[in-house]
Protein backbone atom coordinates (compact mmCIF):
# COMPACT_ATOMS: atom_id res chain seq x y z
CA UNK A 1 0.00 0.00 0.00
CA UNK A 2 2.92 2.29 1.04
CA UNK A 3 4.77 1.78 -2.19
CA UNK A 4 1.05 2.28 -4.49
CA UNK A 5 0.58 6.09 -2.29
CA UNK A 6 4.25 6.81 -2.64
CA UNK A 7 4.00 6.08 -6.56
CA UNK A 8 0.57 8.32 -6.91
CA UNK A 9 2.11 11.15 -5.35
CA UNK A 10 5.25 11.18 -7.56
CA UNK A 11 2.62 11.07 -10.52
CA UNK A 12 0.95 14.21 -8.48
CA UNK A 13 4.28 16.43 -7.88
CA UNK A 14 4.86 16.24 -12.39
CA UNK A 15 1.33 18.02 -12.21
CA UNK A 16 2.24 20.91 -9.57
CA UNK A 17 4.92 24.10 -10.09
CA UNK A 18 6.70 25.22 -7.08
CA UNK A 19 6.10 28.33 -5.84
CA UNK A 20 8.27 28.35 -2.74
CA UNK A 21 11.34 30.45 -2.68
CA UNK A 22 14.60 28.11 -1.13
CA UNK A 23 17.51 29.20 0.49
CA UNK A 24 21.13 29.02 -0.04
CA UNK A 25 22.83 27.38 2.35
CA UNK A 26 20.11 25.60 3.77
CA UNK A 27 17.86 23.68 0.65
CA UNK A 28 20.97 24.09 -1.66
CA UNK A 29 24.20 24.70 -2.31
CA UNK A 30 26.07 26.50 -5.13
CA UNK A 31 29.61 24.82 -5.59
CA UNK A 32 33.07 26.02 -5.34
CA UNK A 33 33.60 25.54 -9.32
CA UNK A 34 31.04 25.02 -11.24
CA UNK A 35 31.21 22.69 -13.91
CA UNK A 36 31.04 24.03 -17.34
CA UNK A 37 28.92 21.49 -19.91
CA UNK A 38 27.51 19.13 -17.12
CA UNK A 39 23.77 17.75 -17.98
CA UNK A 40 21.11 19.92 -16.26
CA UNK A 41 20.39 17.61 -13.49
CA UNK A 42 22.97 14.93 -12.80
CA UNK A 43 22.80 12.68 -9.79
CA UNK A 44 25.69 10.40 -8.14
CA UNK A 45 24.65 7.67 -6.75
CA UNK A 46 26.21 3.77 -5.71
CA UNK A 47 24.61 0.63 -5.72
CA UNK A 48 26.24 -0.63 -2.45
CA UNK A 49 25.12 2.97 -0.80
CA UNK A 50 21.85 2.14 1.63
CA UNK A 51 20.69 5.79 1.29
CA UNK A 52 20.66 5.30 -2.59
CA UNK A 53 18.72 2.17 -2.38
CA UNK A 54 16.32 3.86 -0.30
CA UNK A 55 16.44 6.81 -2.13
CA UNK A 56 15.42 4.25 -5.07
CA UNK A 57 13.69 1.40 -3.34
CA UNK A 58 11.82 2.48 -0.61
CA UNK A 59 10.86 6.18 -1.09
CA UNK A 60 11.17 6.33 -4.76
CA UNK A 61 12.49 10.12 -4.77
CA UNK A 62 14.29 9.54 -7.80
CA UNK A 63 11.12 8.21 -9.81
CA UNK A 64 9.39 11.77 -8.38
CA UNK A 65 12.25 13.76 -9.25
CA UNK A 66 11.90 12.47 -12.87
CA UNK A 67 7.89 12.78 -13.07
CA UNK A 68 8.47 16.12 -11.71
CA UNK A 69 10.83 17.46 -14.44
CA UNK A 70 10.47 19.65 -17.50
CA UNK A 71 10.05 17.36 -20.75
CA UNK A 72 13.18 18.50 -22.23
CA UNK A 73 15.08 17.96 -19.17
CA UNK A 74 16.38 14.35 -18.09
CA UNK A 75 18.04 13.14 -15.03
CA UNK A 76 21.10 11.55 -15.95
CA UNK A 77 22.59 8.98 -13.02
CA UNK A 78 26.25 8.80 -12.70
CA UNK A 79 27.85 5.32 -10.80
CA UNK A 80 30.86 6.27 -8.30
CA UNK A 81 33.43 3.73 -7.35
CA UNK A 82 34.53 4.66 -4.18
CA UNK A 83 32.25 2.29 -2.58
CA UNK A 84 32.41 -1.26 -2.49
CA UNK A 85 35.86 -1.53 -2.74
CA UNK A 86 37.62 -3.78 -6.02
CA UNK A 87 33.86 -4.18 -7.01
CA UNK A 88 32.78 -0.26 -7.17
CA UNK A 89 34.92 0.26 -10.61
CA UNK A 90 32.85 -3.17 -11.55
CA UNK A 91 29.39 -1.38 -11.38
CA UNK A 92 30.30 1.41 -13.12
CA UNK A 93 31.19 -0.70 -16.14
CA UNK A 94 28.14 -2.34 -15.51
CA UNK A 95 25.97 0.72 -15.10
CA UNK A 96 28.17 2.31 -18.72
CA UNK A 97 27.05 -1.01 -20.39
CA UNK A 98 23.18 -0.25 -18.79
CA UNK A 99 23.28 2.99 -20.38
CA UNK A 100 25.04 2.20 -23.88
CA UNK A 101 22.12 -0.32 -24.17
CA UNK A 102 19.32 1.60 -22.81
CA UNK A 103 18.05 -0.33 -19.91
CA UNK A 104 18.94 1.73 -17.18
CA UNK A 105 15.35 1.40 -15.93
CA UNK A 106 15.18 -2.24 -16.47
CA UNK A 107 18.68 -3.38 -14.36
CA UNK A 108 18.29 -0.40 -11.44
CA UNK A 109 16.17 -2.46 -9.28
CA UNK A 110 17.45 -6.01 -9.63
CA UNK A 111 21.05 -4.31 -9.10
CA UNK A 112 20.40 -2.57 -5.65
CA UNK A 113 18.04 -5.98 -4.53
CA UNK A 114 20.69 -8.49 -5.98
CA UNK A 115 23.28 -6.68 -3.70
CA UNK A 116 21.64 -4.71 -0.47
CA UNK A 117 18.58 -7.15 -0.55
CA UNK A 118 18.81 -10.82 -1.59
CA UNK A 119 23.14 -10.78 -1.58
CA UNK A 120 22.17 -13.04 -5.37
CA UNK A 121 25.16 -10.70 -7.37
CA UNK A 122 28.47 -12.24 -6.43
CA UNK A 123 30.46 -11.74 -9.44
CA UNK A 124 30.64 -10.47 -12.47
CA UNK A 125 28.79 -13.37 -13.98
CA UNK A 126 25.46 -12.83 -11.58
CA UNK A 127 25.90 -9.23 -12.63
CA UNK A 128 25.40 -10.11 -16.25
CA UNK A 129 23.02 -12.73 -15.12
CA UNK A 130 20.70 -9.35 -14.15
CA UNK A 131 20.86 -8.01 -17.58
CA UNK A 132 19.94 -11.20 -19.10
CA UNK A 133 17.13 -11.61 -16.68
CA UNK A 134 15.76 -8.45 -15.94
CA UNK A 135 16.32 -6.58 -19.58
CA UNK A 136 16.45 -9.56 -22.02
CA UNK A 137 20.25 -8.90 -22.94
CA UNK A 138 22.08 -12.03 -24.54
CA UNK A 139 25.08 -12.67 -22.57
CA UNK A 140 26.88 -12.00 -26.60
CA UNK A 141 25.28 -8.65 -26.30
CA UNK A 142 26.23 -7.82 -22.94
CA UNK A 143 30.01 -9.06 -23.76
CA UNK A 144 29.97 -7.37 -26.72
CA UNK A 145 28.96 -3.71 -25.38
CA UNK A 146 31.30 -4.47 -22.05
CA UNK A 147 34.00 -4.70 -24.23
CA UNK A 148 33.04 -1.82 -26.73
CA UNK A 149 34.83 1.86 -26.99
CA UNK A 150 31.29 3.85 -26.52
CA UNK A 151 31.22 1.50 -22.46
CA UNK A 152 34.38 2.40 -22.20
CA UNK A 153 34.04 6.20 -23.38
CA UNK A 154 31.35 5.88 -20.60
CA UNK A 155 33.07 4.67 -17.91
CA UNK A 156 35.53 7.69 -18.60
CA UNK A 157 32.68 9.87 -18.69
CA UNK A 158 31.64 8.96 -15.02
CA UNK A 159 34.65 8.92 -13.88
CA UNK A 160 35.64 12.57 -15.18
CA UNK A 161 32.54 14.02 -13.60
CA UNK A 162 32.86 12.87 -10.34
CA UNK A 163 35.74 14.28 -10.25
CA UNK A 164 35.06 17.23 -11.80
CA UNK A 165 32.36 17.39 -9.03
CA UNK A 166 34.26 16.31 -6.40
CA UNK A 167 32.14 13.58 -5.10
CA UNK A 168 32.78 12.01 -1.38
CA UNK A 169 29.40 11.02 -0.67
CA UNK A 170 25.94 9.83 -2.13
CA UNK A 171 23.65 10.15 -3.41
CA UNK A 172 24.28 13.41 -4.98
CA UNK A 173 22.11 16.02 -6.96
CA UNK A 174 23.44 18.39 -9.06
CA UNK A 175 22.05 21.28 -11.16
CA UNK A 176 23.33 23.53 -13.74
CA UNK A 177 26.76 22.70 -12.75
CA UNK A 178 25.94 25.03 -9.94
CA UNK A 179 24.15 23.81 -7.45
CA UNK A 180 23.80 20.79 -4.82
CA UNK A 181 20.50 19.89 -3.47
CA UNK A 182 21.18 19.60 0.63
CA UNK A 183 19.41 16.49 1.45
CA UNK A 184 19.59 17.44 5.24
CA UNK A 185 17.79 20.97 4.83
CA UNK A 186 14.79 19.65 3.29
CA UNK A 187 11.61 18.68 5.46
CA UNK A 188 11.48 15.74 7.10
CA UNK A 189 8.48 16.01 8.50
CA UNK A 190 7.28 12.80 6.64
CA UNK A 191 7.77 11.54 3.23
CA UNK A 192 5.44 13.47 1.27
CA UNK A 193 6.74 16.96 2.30
CA UNK A 194 10.19 15.57 1.73
CA UNK A 195 9.74 13.99 -1.45
CA UNK A 196 8.14 17.79 -2.64
CA UNK A 197 10.81 19.47 -1.49
CA UNK A 198 13.78 17.64 -3.17
CA UNK A 199 11.11 17.65 -6.79
CA UNK A 200 10.39 21.60 -5.98
CA UNK A 201 14.14 22.47 -5.02
CA UNK A 202 15.13 21.16 -8.26
CA UNK A 203 12.77 22.81 -10.79
CA UNK A 204 13.99 26.15 -8.82
CA UNK A 205 17.38 25.25 -9.49
CA UNK A 206 16.80 24.92 -12.86
CA UNK A 207 15.30 28.25 -13.56
CA UNK A 208 17.38 30.40 -11.32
Amino acid sequence: MKKVLFALFGAMLAFGASAATFTEGKQYQAIEKPVNGAPKVVEFFSFFCPHCYDFERTYKINQAVEQGLPANVKLTRYHVDFLGGDYGPILTHAWAVAMALGVEDKVMDPIFDGLQKSQTIKDQQSLKDVFVKAAGITPEAYDSAWNSFAVKALVSQQEKAATDFDINGVPALFINGKYQINNAGLDTSSLPNFSADYVNVTKFLLNK
